[in-house]
Protein backbone atom coordinates (compact mmCIF):
# COMPACT_ATOMS: atom_id res chain seq x y z
CA UNK A 1 0.00 0.00 0.00
CA UNK A 2 3.21 2.41 -0.06
CA UNK A 3 4.25 4.51 -3.30
CA UNK A 4 6.67 2.09 -4.32
CA UNK A 5 3.89 -0.89 -4.64
CA UNK A 6 1.56 1.41 -6.20
CA UNK A 7 4.39 1.81 -8.79
CA UNK A 8 4.92 -1.59 -9.43
CA UNK A 9 1.36 -2.30 -9.44
CA UNK A 10 0.87 -0.06 -12.75
CA UNK A 11 4.05 -1.25 -14.64
CA UNK A 12 2.41 -5.06 -13.96
CA UNK A 13 -0.32 -3.38 -15.57
CA UNK A 14 1.24 -1.71 -18.49
CA UNK A 15 0.45 1.54 -17.02
CA UNK A 16 3.66 2.67 -16.47
CA UNK A 17 6.87 3.83 -18.82
CA UNK A 18 10.55 3.84 -17.53
CA UNK A 19 12.60 6.58 -19.47
CA UNK A 20 16.08 5.80 -19.06
CA UNK A 21 18.05 8.46 -21.65
CA UNK A 22 19.63 11.50 -19.50
CA UNK A 23 17.45 13.82 -18.84
CA UNK A 24 17.71 17.29 -16.74
CA UNK A 25 15.42 18.54 -13.81
CA UNK A 26 15.31 21.66 -15.24
CA UNK A 27 12.31 22.04 -17.67
CA UNK A 28 13.35 18.66 -19.35
CA UNK A 29 11.53 16.67 -16.81
CA UNK A 30 8.11 19.21 -16.42
CA UNK A 31 7.68 19.22 -20.59
CA UNK A 32 7.79 15.20 -20.85
CA UNK A 33 5.26 15.38 -17.99
CA UNK A 34 3.42 17.97 -19.99
CA UNK A 35 3.56 16.40 -23.32
CA UNK A 36 2.39 12.42 -22.02
CA UNK A 37 -0.22 13.42 -19.45
CA UNK A 38 -2.99 11.50 -20.46
CA UNK A 39 -0.70 8.61 -20.99
CA UNK A 40 1.11 6.55 -18.39
CA UNK A 41 3.06 7.37 -14.94
CA UNK A 42 5.87 7.73 -15.77
CA UNK A 43 10.04 6.87 -14.08
CA UNK A 44 12.58 8.81 -15.12
CA UNK A 45 15.71 6.64 -14.45
CA UNK A 46 18.94 8.70 -15.30
CA UNK A 47 18.45 12.48 -14.18
CA UNK A 48 21.03 14.67 -14.79
CA UNK A 49 23.31 16.04 -11.69
CA UNK A 50 21.31 13.66 -9.28
CA UNK A 51 21.67 10.02 -8.18
CA UNK A 52 17.94 9.27 -7.26
CA UNK A 53 14.67 8.46 -9.89
CA UNK A 54 12.29 10.63 -10.53
CA UNK A 55 8.32 9.41 -10.48
CA UNK A 56 5.77 11.50 -12.20
CA UNK A 57 2.11 11.89 -13.46
CA UNK A 58 1.32 8.98 -11.35
CA UNK A 59 -2.19 9.45 -10.87
CA UNK A 60 -2.72 11.86 -13.82
CA UNK A 61 -5.90 10.03 -15.20
CA UNK A 62 -9.05 9.17 -13.42
CA UNK A 63 -8.04 5.28 -14.09
CA UNK A 64 -5.38 5.01 -11.95
CA UNK A 65 -7.12 7.18 -9.27
CA UNK A 66 -9.80 4.88 -9.12
CA UNK A 67 -7.00 1.69 -9.43
CA UNK A 68 -5.10 3.28 -6.24
CA UNK A 69 -8.29 3.34 -4.38
CA UNK A 70 -9.42 -0.21 -5.65
CA UNK A 71 -12.84 1.65 -6.49
CA UNK A 72 -14.94 2.06 -9.55
CA UNK A 73 -16.10 5.32 -10.98
CA UNK A 74 -19.04 5.20 -9.17
CA UNK A 75 -18.35 3.77 -6.01
CA UNK A 76 -15.98 7.03 -5.91
CA UNK A 77 -18.21 9.22 -3.99
CA UNK A 78 -19.77 7.00 -1.25
CA UNK A 79 -16.39 5.61 -0.55
CA UNK A 80 -14.57 8.97 -0.33
CA UNK A 81 -17.32 10.18 1.68
CA UNK A 82 -17.66 7.24 4.23
CA UNK A 83 -13.67 7.79 4.75
CA UNK A 84 -14.68 11.82 5.74
CA UNK A 85 -17.39 10.52 7.98
CA UNK A 86 -15.98 7.53 10.19
CA UNK A 87 -11.97 8.06 9.66
CA UNK A 88 -9.66 5.80 11.75
CA UNK A 89 -6.32 6.89 12.84
CA UNK A 90 -3.40 4.70 11.85
CA UNK A 91 -1.07 2.50 13.60
CA UNK A 92 1.75 4.23 15.30
CA UNK A 93 4.98 1.78 14.69
CA UNK A 94 8.34 2.29 15.61
CA UNK A 95 10.17 1.69 12.63
CA UNK A 96 9.75 1.87 8.75
CA UNK A 97 11.52 1.63 5.89
CA UNK A 98 11.76 5.81 5.62
CA UNK A 99 14.53 5.40 8.12
CA UNK A 100 16.45 3.05 6.37
CA UNK A 101 18.83 6.31 5.70
CA UNK A 102 18.82 9.68 8.19
CA UNK A 103 21.23 12.15 7.89
CA UNK A 104 22.07 15.49 8.09
CA UNK A 105 20.08 17.89 5.46
CA UNK A 106 20.99 18.87 2.67
CA UNK A 107 18.17 19.52 0.23
CA UNK A 108 20.23 20.91 -2.99
CA UNK A 109 20.60 16.85 -3.29
CA UNK A 110 16.66 16.12 -4.06
CA UNK A 111 15.87 16.58 -7.67
CA UNK A 112 13.31 19.05 -7.38
CA UNK A 113 12.32 20.30 -10.32
CA UNK A 114 12.22 23.37 -12.55
CA UNK A 115 9.23 23.46 -13.96
CA UNK A 116 8.09 26.55 -16.13
CA UNK A 117 10.45 29.55 -17.46
CA UNK A 118 9.51 32.08 -14.81
CA UNK A 119 9.31 30.06 -11.70
CA UNK A 120 11.03 31.19 -8.89
CA UNK A 121 13.56 28.23 -8.69
CA UNK A 122 13.19 24.41 -7.82
CA UNK A 123 10.16 23.24 -6.21
CA UNK A 124 9.20 20.57 -4.43
CA UNK A 125 5.36 20.02 -5.30
CA UNK A 126 4.33 16.31 -3.77
CA UNK A 127 4.99 17.39 -0.36
CA UNK A 128 2.45 16.30 1.98
CA UNK A 129 2.84 18.39 5.36
CA UNK A 130 1.75 17.14 8.47
CA UNK A 131 1.94 19.53 11.92
CA UNK A 132 0.22 19.25 15.12
CA UNK A 133 -0.67 21.92 17.78
CA UNK A 134 1.15 22.64 20.86
CA UNK A 135 -0.76 20.22 22.89
CA UNK A 136 -1.03 17.81 20.59
CA UNK A 137 -4.66 17.57 20.32
CA UNK A 138 -5.22 18.77 16.63
CA UNK A 139 -3.38 17.23 13.56
CA UNK A 140 -3.39 19.07 10.23
CA UNK A 141 -1.80 17.21 7.26
CA UNK A 142 -1.71 18.72 3.70
CA UNK A 143 -0.45 19.74 0.38
CA UNK A 144 2.14 22.16 0.29
CA UNK A 145 4.41 23.72 -2.51
CA UNK A 146 7.58 24.38 -1.04
CA UNK A 147 10.59 26.94 -2.84
CA UNK A 148 13.98 25.60 -2.26
CA UNK A 149 16.17 28.21 -0.91
CA UNK A 150 19.40 26.67 0.27
CA UNK A 151 20.48 23.18 1.89
CA UNK A 152 18.28 23.32 4.83
CA UNK A 153 15.65 26.16 3.78
CA UNK A 154 12.10 25.97 2.04
CA UNK A 155 9.74 28.71 1.78
CA UNK A 156 6.50 27.04 1.95
CA UNK A 157 2.53 28.75 0.86
CA UNK A 158 0.03 29.28 3.50
CA UNK A 159 -3.25 29.74 2.22
CA UNK A 160 -5.01 31.08 5.10
CA UNK A 161 -6.38 27.22 6.75
CA UNK A 162 -5.74 25.24 8.65
CA UNK A 163 -2.19 24.85 9.00
CA UNK A 164 -1.94 28.65 8.79
CA UNK A 165 -3.64 28.47 11.97
CA UNK A 166 -1.32 26.21 13.61
CA UNK A 167 1.37 28.34 12.52
CA UNK A 168 -0.31 31.79 13.45
CA UNK A 169 -1.31 29.94 16.87
CA UNK A 170 2.66 28.79 17.26
CA UNK A 171 3.76 32.25 16.50
CA UNK A 172 1.67 33.85 18.77
CA UNK A 173 2.66 31.84 22.12
CA UNK A 174 6.38 32.66 20.74
CA UNK A 175 7.11 28.58 18.96
CA UNK A 176 8.54 27.90 15.94
CA UNK A 177 5.67 25.11 14.53
CA UNK A 178 7.08 21.41 13.99
CA UNK A 179 6.53 20.04 10.65
CA UNK A 180 7.10 16.70 9.14
CA UNK A 181 7.00 16.68 5.33
CA UNK A 182 6.63 13.24 3.05
CA UNK A 183 7.27 13.16 -0.47
CA UNK A 184 6.31 9.86 -2.58
CA UNK A 185 2.97 8.25 -0.76
CA UNK A 186 -0.20 6.35 -1.56
CA UNK A 187 -2.34 8.23 -3.36
CA UNK A 188 -4.52 7.56 -0.72
CA UNK A 189 -2.44 9.69 1.48
CA UNK A 190 -2.85 12.50 -1.15
CA UNK A 191 -6.52 12.20 -1.55
CA UNK A 192 -6.91 12.75 2.42
CA UNK A 193 -4.36 15.85 2.36
CA UNK A 194 -6.17 17.55 -0.51
CA UNK A 195 -9.53 17.06 1.14
CA UNK A 196 -11.05 19.71 4.38
CA UNK A 197 -12.60 17.81 6.79
CA UNK A 198 -13.25 20.25 9.97
CA UNK A 199 -9.99 21.68 11.76
CA UNK A 200 -9.28 19.30 14.21
CA UNK A 201 -10.18 15.98 11.89
CA UNK A 202 -6.36 14.59 11.04
CA UNK A 203 -6.59 13.82 7.41
CA UNK A 204 -4.00 10.58 8.04
CA UNK A 205 -7.35 8.89 9.54
CA UNK A 206 -8.89 9.70 5.85
CA UNK A 207 -6.52 8.13 4.56
CA UNK A 208 -6.29 5.27 6.87
CA UNK A 209 -9.74 4.80 6.47
CA UNK A 210 -9.20 4.54 2.37
CA UNK A 211 -6.41 2.21 2.80
CA UNK A 212 -8.95 -0.34 4.98
CA UNK A 213 -6.78 0.29 8.02
CA UNK A 214 -3.21 -0.56 6.67
CA UNK A 215 -1.67 3.03 6.46
CA UNK A 216 1.10 3.56 9.54
CA UNK A 217 3.09 5.99 10.85
CA UNK A 218 5.44 6.68 12.66
CA UNK A 219 7.26 9.96 15.18
CA UNK A 220 9.84 12.30 13.80
CA UNK A 221 12.78 12.06 15.66
CA UNK A 222 13.84 15.85 15.58
CA UNK A 223 10.14 17.55 16.13
CA UNK A 224 6.92 16.04 16.75
CA UNK A 225 5.14 15.68 14.08
CA UNK A 226 4.05 12.35 12.06
CA UNK A 227 4.34 10.62 9.00
CA UNK A 228 4.22 7.29 6.97
CA UNK A 229 6.31 5.03 7.64
CA UNK A 230 6.73 4.02 4.02
CA UNK A 231 7.66 7.11 2.51
CA UNK A 232 10.09 7.62 -0.09
CA UNK A 233 11.56 10.67 1.42
CA UNK A 234 10.81 12.77 4.94
CA UNK A 235 11.87 15.71 5.77
CA UNK A 236 11.61 16.83 9.08
CA UNK A 237 11.79 20.79 9.97
CA UNK A 238 9.81 23.91 11.52
CA UNK A 239 8.19 26.77 10.51
CA UNK A 240 9.39 29.71 11.49
CA UNK A 241 7.45 32.17 13.57
CA UNK A 242 9.97 35.24 12.70
CA UNK A 243 11.19 34.67 9.05
CA UNK A 244 9.32 35.56 5.53
CA UNK A 245 10.22 35.97 2.13
CA UNK A 246 9.48 36.64 -1.24
CA UNK A 247 7.67 33.07 -2.83
CA UNK A 248 6.66 32.52 -6.16
CA UNK A 249 6.22 33.18 -8.69
CA UNK A 250 4.47 29.28 -9.44
CA UNK A 251 2.24 28.18 -11.89
CA UNK A 252 -1.05 27.14 -10.19
CA UNK A 253 -3.95 24.92 -11.49
CA UNK A 254 -5.05 27.35 -13.69
CA UNK A 255 -2.08 26.86 -16.11
CA UNK A 256 -1.23 30.91 -15.08
CA UNK A 257 1.32 32.01 -13.01
CA UNK A 258 0.46 32.87 -9.05
CA UNK A 259 1.31 35.94 -7.54
CA UNK A 260 4.34 36.31 -5.73
CA UNK A 261 3.79 36.42 -1.76
CA UNK A 262 5.99 37.07 1.72
CA UNK A 263 5.39 33.34 2.79
CA UNK A 264 7.05 31.43 5.68
CA UNK A 265 10.31 29.86 5.80
CA UNK A 266 11.11 26.65 7.39
CA UNK A 267 14.31 25.41 8.68
CA UNK A 268 14.59 21.42 7.77
CA UNK A 269 16.77 19.51 10.94
CA UNK A 270 16.91 16.28 9.38
CA UNK A 271 16.36 14.16 6.37
CA UNK A 272 15.38 10.22 6.27
CA UNK A 273 14.90 8.15 3.03
CA UNK A 274 14.61 4.59 1.82
CA UNK A 275 17.51 3.41 -0.01
CA UNK A 276 17.31 4.65 -3.20
CA UNK A 277 14.33 6.75 -2.84
CA UNK A 278 12.05 7.38 -5.62
CA UNK A 279 11.42 11.47 -5.75
CA UNK A 280 7.79 12.33 -6.97
CA UNK A 281 7.38 14.68 -9.20
CA UNK A 282 4.20 16.72 -9.41
CA UNK A 283 3.29 19.43 -12.45
CA UNK A 284 1.87 22.29 -11.87
CA UNK A 285 -1.27 23.56 -13.93
CA UNK A 286 -1.00 19.35 -14.99
CA UNK A 287 -3.96 16.25 -15.15
CA UNK A 288 -2.57 15.23 -11.98
CA UNK A 289 -2.64 18.65 -10.19
CA UNK A 290 -5.76 19.22 -10.82
CA UNK A 291 -7.50 15.62 -10.17
CA UNK A 292 -5.58 15.29 -6.98
CA UNK A 293 -7.12 19.07 -5.91
CA UNK A 294 -10.28 18.78 -7.42
CA UNK A 295 -11.85 15.15 -6.75
CA UNK A 296 -12.62 15.76 -2.89
CA UNK A 297 -14.01 19.14 -4.11
CA UNK A 298 -15.74 17.10 -6.37
CA UNK A 299 -17.17 14.79 -3.63
CA UNK A 300 -18.01 17.91 -0.81
CA UNK A 301 -20.32 19.22 -3.99
CA UNK A 302 -21.81 15.74 -4.32
CA UNK A 303 -22.69 15.50 -0.91
CA UNK A 304 -23.62 18.86 -0.44
CA UNK A 305 -26.22 19.37 -3.84
CA UNK A 306 -27.48 15.37 -2.43
CA UNK A 307 -28.81 17.40 0.56
CA UNK A 308 -30.93 19.48 -1.39
CA UNK A 309 -31.92 17.23 -5.01
CA UNK A 310 -32.93 13.84 -4.45
CA UNK A 311 -30.61 12.31 -7.03
CA UNK A 312 -26.99 13.28 -7.94
CA UNK A 313 -25.85 11.42 -10.39
CA UNK A 314 -22.55 13.32 -11.22
CA UNK A 315 -20.00 15.91 -10.73
CA UNK A 316 -17.49 17.26 -12.70
CA UNK A 317 -14.86 20.29 -12.20
CA UNK A 318 -14.19 19.86 -15.43
CA UNK A 319 -10.68 20.27 -17.20
CA UNK A 320 -11.65 23.42 -19.02
CA UNK A 321 -12.34 24.90 -15.64
CA UNK A 322 -8.59 23.89 -13.99
CA UNK A 323 -10.30 21.48 -12.45
CA UNK A 324 -11.55 24.03 -9.86
CA UNK A 325 -13.73 26.75 -11.52
CA UNK A 326 -15.78 24.96 -12.92
CA UNK A 327 -18.11 22.08 -12.40
CA UNK A 328 -21.19 20.56 -14.11
CA UNK A 329 -23.70 18.59 -12.53
CA UNK A 330 -26.38 16.23 -13.80
CA UNK A 331 -29.47 15.69 -11.72
CA UNK A 332 -32.91 13.78 -11.84
CA UNK A 333 -34.81 17.10 -11.04
CA UNK A 334 -38.19 16.82 -9.22
CA UNK A 335 -39.47 20.28 -9.39
CA UNK A 336 -38.43 23.70 -11.30
CA UNK A 337 -36.70 24.52 -8.42
CA UNK A 338 -34.05 22.20 -7.96
CA UNK A 339 -31.75 23.22 -10.13
CA UNK A 340 -31.17 26.36 -9.12
CA UNK A 341 -30.75 25.08 -5.26
CA UNK A 342 -28.24 22.49 -7.05
CA UNK A 343 -25.83 25.76 -8.26
CA UNK A 344 -26.26 27.19 -4.35
CA UNK A 345 -25.39 24.23 -2.90
CA UNK A 346 -22.46 23.26 -5.16
CA UNK A 347 -21.17 27.23 -4.49
CA UNK A 348 -21.54 26.75 -0.48
CA UNK A 349 -19.67 23.27 -0.44
CA UNK A 350 -16.62 24.57 -2.69
CA UNK A 351 -15.92 28.60 -2.19
CA UNK A 352 -13.14 28.80 -4.91
CA UNK A 353 -16.09 27.27 -7.51
CA UNK A 354 -16.68 30.66 -10.30
CA UNK A 355 -19.37 29.20 -12.67
CA UNK A 356 -22.13 26.11 -12.17
CA UNK A 357 -23.89 24.29 -15.24
CA UNK A 358 -26.46 22.04 -13.62
CA UNK A 359 -28.02 19.33 -16.76
CA UNK A 360 -30.34 16.63 -16.62
CA UNK A 361 -29.14 12.90 -16.21
CA UNK A 362 -29.31 12.49 -19.68
CA UNK A 363 -26.40 14.55 -20.29
CA UNK A 364 -22.49 13.29 -20.19
CA UNK A 365 -20.87 16.08 -17.42
CA UNK A 366 -17.55 14.79 -18.58
CA UNK A 367 -18.76 15.57 -22.49
CA UNK A 368 -18.29 19.15 -23.28
CA UNK A 369 -20.14 18.97 -26.58
CA UNK A 370 -22.94 17.02 -24.54
CA UNK A 371 -23.00 20.07 -21.95
CA UNK A 372 -23.04 22.62 -24.99
CA UNK A 373 -25.80 20.62 -26.68
CA UNK A 374 -27.87 21.20 -23.25
CA UNK A 375 -27.05 24.75 -23.18
CA UNK A 376 -28.03 25.34 -26.49
CA UNK A 377 -31.69 23.57 -26.08
CA UNK A 378 -32.81 23.84 -22.99
CA UNK A 379 -31.24 27.14 -21.10
CA UNK A 380 -32.57 30.67 -21.22
CA UNK A 381 -31.02 33.57 -19.87
CA UNK A 382 -33.47 35.20 -18.42
CA UNK A 383 -35.04 32.75 -16.57
CA UNK A 384 -32.15 30.25 -15.72
CA UNK A 385 -29.35 32.45 -15.08
CA UNK A 386 -27.86 33.09 -11.33
CA UNK A 387 -25.46 35.81 -10.53
CA UNK A 388 -23.66 36.61 -7.43
CA UNK A 389 -21.82 39.51 -7.66
CA UNK A 390 -19.23 40.47 -4.88
CA UNK A 391 -18.31 37.38 -3.55
CA UNK A 392 -15.16 35.53 -2.08
CA UNK A 393 -13.65 32.91 -4.94
CA UNK A 394 -10.61 32.08 -5.18
CA UNK A 395 -7.49 34.09 -5.76
CA UNK A 396 -5.84 31.60 -8.50
CA UNK A 397 -8.42 33.34 -10.59
CA UNK A 398 -6.84 36.11 -12.32
CA UNK A 399 -9.79 37.69 -13.41
CA UNK A 400 -10.26 38.08 -9.76
CA UNK A 401 -9.24 40.41 -6.96
CA UNK A 402 -5.73 38.92 -6.70
CA UNK A 403 -5.71 40.44 -3.19
CA UNK A 404 -9.21 39.99 -1.72
CA UNK A 405 -10.39 36.93 -3.57
CA UNK A 406 -13.73 38.82 -4.41
CA UNK A 407 -15.23 37.71 -7.32
CA UNK A 408 -18.63 37.47 -9.67
CA UNK A 409 -20.33 33.89 -9.54
CA UNK A 410 -22.55 32.39 -12.04
CA UNK A 411 -24.57 29.47 -12.03
CA UNK A 412 -26.56 28.57 -15.27
CA UNK A 413 -30.05 26.06 -15.16
CA UNK A 414 -29.42 23.89 -18.57
CA UNK A 415 -32.41 21.66 -17.14
CA UNK A 416 -35.08 21.05 -19.28
CA UNK A 417 -38.53 23.03 -17.75
CA UNK A 418 -40.87 20.70 -16.54
CA UNK A 419 -43.75 22.84 -17.09
CA UNK A 420 -43.42 21.86 -21.22
CA UNK A 421 -43.46 17.95 -22.99
CA UNK A 422 -40.19 16.61 -22.31
CA UNK A 423 -40.33 14.75 -25.64
CA UNK A 424 -39.65 18.35 -27.00
CA UNK A 425 -35.87 17.75 -25.48
CA UNK A 426 -34.72 14.48 -26.07
CA UNK A 427 -32.11 13.85 -28.69
CA UNK A 428 -33.53 11.99 -31.07
CA UNK A 429 -32.46 8.32 -31.68
CA UNK A 430 -31.59 6.29 -35.29
CA UNK A 431 -32.76 2.38 -33.79
CA UNK A 432 -29.98 -0.04 -34.77
CA UNK A 433 -29.97 -3.42 -35.76
CA UNK A 434 -27.95 -6.14 -36.44
CA UNK A 435 -27.01 -5.87 -40.05
CA UNK A 436 -26.52 -2.34 -39.23
CA UNK A 437 -23.38 -2.84 -36.76
CA UNK A 438 -21.56 -5.43 -38.83
CA UNK A 439 -21.60 -3.25 -41.51
CA UNK A 440 -20.30 -0.43 -39.36
CA UNK A 441 -17.66 -3.23 -37.64
CA UNK A 442 -16.38 -4.05 -41.62
CA UNK A 443 -15.89 -0.16 -42.52
CA UNK A 444 -13.89 0.56 -39.35
CA UNK A 445 -11.65 -3.11 -39.82
CA UNK A 446 -11.05 -1.99 -43.62
CA UNK A 447 -10.57 1.96 -42.82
Amino acid sequence: MSFRTFLKSLENRGDLIKVNERISPKFEIAYVMSRLADGPALIFESVEGFKNEVAGNVVSTRRRVYAALNVSNSALYKTMIEAYRDPVYPKIVDDGPVMENVREPNLLEIPALTHYERDAGPYITAAVVAARSLDGRIENVSIHRLLVLDKNHLAIRLVPRHLHKLWETAKNEGYDLDVGIAIGVHPAVMLAAASSPPFGVSEFGIANKLLKGNLKLLKCKSVEAYVPYDAELVLEGKILRDKEVPEGPLVDMTGTYDVQRMQPVIEVTRIMHRNNYIYQALLPGGPEHRLLMGLPREVAIYESVSKVVPTVKAVNLSEGGCGWLHAVISIEKQTDGDAKNAILAAFAAHGSLKHVIVVDSDIDVYEPKSVEWALATRFQADEDLIIIRNVRGSTLDPSADQQSGLTTKLGVDATMPLSKPKGGFEKAQIPPTERAEKIIESLKQSS
